[in-house]
């Protein structure tokens, strides 16, 4: 008689490991997928940032206008647009021999993420870079002037 009891328990019991199986696995790809947004987010974050610190140290080296500054931007990061990149030289109007600061940012950056049923997207937080005028007018060529 135990032996039956024990034989209809089992059946009724038969599918629970499935079902919370399941629900673990459902729970851990969408926390992966949670942290893979999340690393893709931040290194776009990374990217923008150096992508700024590049176009103050072109600016601040050679001797180019802000077209190529924002050129060599977006070669780093191809998201940034014109209208996200601002380029300025202190004190303002300065020429090549009298400016003594540059100061580039980005402002309005977003990112889209990849998932199709949890379309969001995020906005960067601006950044902004400023440099001492080093060679300004000087350096014409090498391996950071284009």
């Amino acid at each position: 008689m135990n032996s039956d009891f024990n034989l209809i328990r089992r059946r009724r019991e038969r599918g629970a490991a499935i079902v919370e199986f399941s629900i673990a696995v459902a729970v851990l790809v969408s926390v992966l997928i949670g942290v893979m947004e999340f690393s893709r987010v931040l290194f776009y974050w990374n990217t923008a940032a150096e992508a700024a610190r590049l176009g103050a140290r072109v600016a601040a080296v050679c001797d180019v206008g802000s077209n190529v500054v924002r050129t060599r931007m977006r070669q780093l990061m191809p998201l940034l647009s014109d209208n996200n990149i601002q380029v300025t030289y202190t004190p303002s109007p300065c020429d090549a021999t009298s400016c003594q600061f540059v100061t580039v940012s980005y402002t309005g950056l977003t990112v889209n993420t990849f998932v199709p049923f949890v379309p969001i997207s995020m906005a960067l937080p601006a950044f902004t870079t400023t440099l001492p005028r080093e060679s300004l007018s000087s350096a014409t060529s090498g391996s950071i002037c284009p």
